[in-house]
């Protein structure tokens, strides 16, 4: 395992208590982080706590939908360690698997909210911290979803889609700075999303891989560590495809 050097760095991982932000949250504690985990979850949250067993290792419960939330919460972390260094925004839901002609109003505001909304919501507020302290290292977990749009995930696509174009200009109104802001698209991978979706959708994402087999969560902590840290520092407002081939753009 290449080792990317985030010792001293702040780093704030949502979602960071399963799936893939436990993966990165891992991978980030490895590499020398202090870490703090943004869930709602605190049985989740603490269970990865006892997991990683590391003293550079804490969570908040924080709802990303929640904007006075998110802003008291980030307050509490600049007040405690001094500075914000990192910031992974990696929680979202997949949503129900139907048309879009049948998708509920209530169910598509929903999957927005959490997936779309909570990282401008996260950006817009931790961005000032990080001008602040001339560094700034933004991923935003999208998916390969929000390039190609997958039938019967109308929500989830779009709010994808929507996580790309905000790093592409987030991205740019920051490159005079010593702040990345970069997304990654990743194919599925086994994790408790899968929970939420239909035995067909999920037959329907793996033909769809040319590798023939999901993404392990391990892959995307690598490459989301690696743009995190100083050694990336010219790419910013890219997305970086993590799709087995589905996709090569």
């Amino acid at each position: 395992m290449i080792k990317f050097d985030l010792s001293k760095k702040i780093a704030v991982i949502t979602g960071g208590a399963q799936g893939f932000g436990l993966a990165i949250t891992e991978r980030f504690i490895q590499s020398g982080a202090e870490v703090i985990i943004w869930d709602i979850d605190e049985k989740a949250a603490k269970k990865a706590l006892e997991k990683i067993n590391s003293s550079n290792l804490s969570y908040q419960l924080v709802d990303v939908i929640n904007y006075e939330n998110i802003e008291k919460n980030l307050k509490l972390i600049e007040s405690k360690l001094g500075k914000i260094d990192i910031f992974i925004n990696n929680a979202g839901i997949a949503g129900m698997n139907t048309t879009v002609v049948e998708y509920p109003i209530e169910e598509w505001n929903k999957i927005i909210n959490l997936n779309l909304n909570s990282v401008f919501y996260c950006c817009k507020a931790v961005v000032p911290y990080m001008i602040k302290n001339n560094f700034g290292r933004i991923v935003n977990i999208a998916s390969i979803a929000g390039k190609e749009g997958n039938p019967n995930a109308s929500a989830y696509s779009t709010s994808k889609a929507g996580v790309i174009g905000l790093t592409k200009s987030l991205g740019k109104e920051l490159a005079q700075k010593n702040i990345a802001v970069n997304c990654v698209t990743p194919a599925a991978a086994k994790t408790r999303i899968f929970d939420q979706m239909t035995e067909e959708h999920i037959n329907y994402m793996l033909s769809k891989i040319p590798r023939n087999k999901f993404a392990k969560v391990e892959e995307l902590a690598s490459l989301v560590t690696w743009l995190a840290s100083e050694e990336n520092s010219f790419s910013t407002a890219a997305v970086f495809d993590l799709s087995g081939g589905r996709a090569t753009y």
